[in-house]
């Protein structure tokens, strides 16, 4: 069992790891409370974080969630405390998404070490990567990753790969057409134009990338139909290499879950010196989330698309002060 004291000092470096976490247009939905009398970290969900038109049932909100719990194991590890994990704890609560405890075994997460490097490094890159082929064994190690958190990570084939890329093509039209959605996006990117939310979250102009001149990869287009000066155009590799993130069911404990692996095949990739982007567009729409699994595969839902390849890996997103999303109890 582990005898460190959990400090504030401490407590609050966790939450500075977990926070690290990628979350859908980097609205940060997550909330930290630490129970000092029982040494529980508790993380919660912020439904005011969330996306009502294009997650209504929270689920990319509980992905954001289970990433940053998978920072603050990182950084537990890191500080050889030993995370044990409890989702869900509160059925009366919903909101209340898992309790940490650090009193697990002497091997609890050790293997988590060497992943906290990775945090501050890891970052959404929607810039464009080389032809070059990912080798297969890297991509054998992130499906690894992907099943030690319960979930399983599928490398498409080519009729595959191009039902998704259709399905991307497909979704981008049914957010054009849809103005909720479009409001939706553009109340949480930043292009420095007045009366724009506050510039510690949220998607900034940085991090949006050239625009593509054909349109191949699966490249959300922050900054579209927005002027944001200086913005290029770039030609996107032709043949992106993607991967599915999925499990067999899709319940808030499956999406918490995701959200780990999710993190963890980032980390991964990140350790591996292989650039990153996610892509959920073709996944808010329920008439298109379907068609983008294997029908033949055992993963029955789908909850991320990763794009993978070697080029730059973008700068880091703001984050909101952990001041502003740890409470002590």
């Amino acid at each position: 069992m582990s005898t460190t004291p959990l400090t504030r000092t401490l407590v609050t470096s966790l939450v500075e790891d977990a926070v690290t976490a990628p979350s859908m247009h980097n609205a940060q939905p997550w909330a930290f409370v630490f129970r000092a009398g029982a040494g529980v970290v508790e993380l919660h969900g912020d439904p005011l974080r969330g996306m009502p038109r294009q997650d209504p049932h929270h689920r990319a909100l509980h992905l954001g969630c289970g990433a940053a719990l998978f920072g603050l194991r990182v950084g537990a590890a890191h500080r050889a405390l030993r995370p044990v994990v409890r989702l869900l704890p509160s059925p009366e609560d919903p909101w209340h998404l898992a309790d940490v405890r650090f009193d697990g075994p002497d091997e609890a997460d050790s293997d988590l070490r060497q992943f906290h490097a990775a945090l501050p490094r890891r970052h959404t890159s929607r810039f464009p990567f080389s032809e070059e082929e990912i080798p297969a064994e890297l991509m054998d190690e992130l499906g690894a990753a992907a099943l030690l958190e319960g979930c399983r990570l599928v490398v498409p084939g080519d009729w595959h790969t191009d039902t998704v890329l259709h399905l991307v093509h497909t979704s981008e039209l049914f957010e054009a057409a849809d103005k909720a959605v479009r409001a939706e996006i553009a109340a949480w990117t930043r292009t420095g134009a007045a009366g724009e939310g506050s510039d510690t979250e949220g998607i900034p102009s940085y991090a949006f990338g050239p625009r593509q001149y054909d349109v191949t990869s699966p490249v959300r287009d922050f900054g579209a139909p927005r002027q944001v000066p200086g913005r290029v155009s770039a030609r996107f590799e032709k043949r992106p290499q993607i991967a599915l993130l999925g499990t067999g069911g899709d319940t808030p404990e499956d999406w918490l879950r995701a959200g780990q692996a999710m993190q963890r095949v980032l980390l991964q990739a990140t350790l591996d010196g292989l650039a990153t982007s996610l892509m959920s567009q073709p996944l808010e729409w329920p008439e298109l989330r379907s068609d983008a699994r294997d029908p033949d595969s055992a993963m029955g839902f789908v909850h991320m698309v990763f794009r993978l390849g070697y080029g730059p890996r973008g700068r880091a997103t703001p984050r909101r002060a952990v001041t502003e999303v740890l409470t002590f109890d």
